[in-house]
């Protein structure tokens, strides 16, 4: 099978298009064909060991010291099973589906194996594939800090700062339809695609820079890492809590104190990767309450400038990259 590969940190021109043997699933894993996945801002820190400040000791850990542990790249895919092993039950051959590697990574390949009890769920008939390799990155972030971690309630007030982005628009959707009142925090030529996913109020950073208005919210999710707390508290009412996606390692350890002593909270903390939110997502994506954003599509051919695109850091939603385009029928 062919897939991208790197063995240094760096631009996109790091990547090689290389051949590897094809895996073959263990007794209780699928092997999937991937039709789409996409190129996330998660690839583009493990690419460049670009992390909030304090971060680039831990990243170095996680991704490997001195080259990258895992060479493949990928977070998310969607595509058809094509072979399943002997003690498989949850799955069959040709079975559409959406797989979410997440932080192991690996998607950026033709075929990818998969635990059937993983991250793995069957592809909406609603959605393409392309629409379905962007589901998961953005949007488990989005409704696990929305649900779980900082519980938000209908009729609170929410601001998204970096709202157009892939996990920026997951958050505008899924605050919405929890019933919150949105406030969305984008550049001018962004403003009519947050309003289009539901936003109620859309703030120009390049003309006013929100933490200088009277406005006070309930909740601040910062996914653009330009709120943190020293800047973010201005902006919260008392109570009000300070979501941060992507946030220095001195928010992470010192924040929540210095948020406490100010009568408000800090939330933080990494994702959960639970196939329980991938299953609610897809529900969510049935009910008609959640769609993720496409910017772009490039072919697998072209993946070296699906990553120049994301490094430009003006990305809208998603961007795809398209492996198989003729979707098959699926039995």
């Amino acid at each position: 099978m062919r897939a991208y590969s790197y063995t240094r940190y760096g631009p996109p021109d790091v990547l090689n298009l290389i051949n590897l043997p094809t895996p073959t699933p263990k007794d209780t894993e699928v092997l999937i064909r991937s039709y789409a996945t996409t190129v996330s801002s998660g690839d583009w820190r493990a690419r460049t060991l670009t992390v909030p400040a304090g971060m680039g000791l831990i990243a170095r850990l996680v991704f490997g010291v001195f080259r990258p542990r895992q060479p493949t790249l990928g977070t998310e895919l969607s595509g058809v099973i094509t072979e399943v092993g002997v003690k498989v039950t949850e799955f069959k051959i040709g079975d559409a589906v959406i797989a979410f590697p997440g932080a192991a990574f690996g998607a950026h390949a033709e075929y990818c194996v998969m635990p059937q009890d993983g991250k793995v769920v069957l592809k909406p008939e609603s959605m393409n594939f392309e629409e379905a390799a962007a589901l998961f990155f953005g949007g488990t972030t989005a409704y696990d800090f929305l649900v779980n971690k900082a519980r938000l309630k209908a009729g609170e007030s929410i601001l998204i700062n970096g709202a157009s982005g892939s996990t920026g628009t997951a958050f505008v959707q899924l605050a919405k339809h929890l019933g919150a009142e949105v406030t969305a925090v984008c550049s001018g030529a962004n403003a009519e695609l947050v309003r289009s996913l539901g936003a109620d109020h859309v703030i120009d950073y390049t003309k006013t820079d929100f933490t200088t208005t009277a406005r006070k919210f309930d909740m601040i999710v910062d996914t653009a890492g330009t709120a943190p707390w020293s800047r973010g508290r201005h902006a919260l009412k008392r109570g009000g809590r300070l979501v941060v996606v992507n946030g220095s390692l001195s928010d992470m350890i010192f924040g929540p104190l210095r948020a406490r002593l100010n009568g408000k909270r800090l939330v933080g903390g990494v994702a959960s990767e639970n196939v329980s939110l991938l299953r609610t997502l897809t529900a969510l994506v049935v009910a008609g309450h959640f769609r993720p954003v496409i910017d772009r599509s490039y072919s697998f051919d072209q993946m070296i400038e699906a990553h120049r695109h994301v490094d430009t850091g003006r990305k809208k939603g998603n961007v795809v990259v398209v492996l198989v385009t003729q979707e098959p029928a699926i039995g």
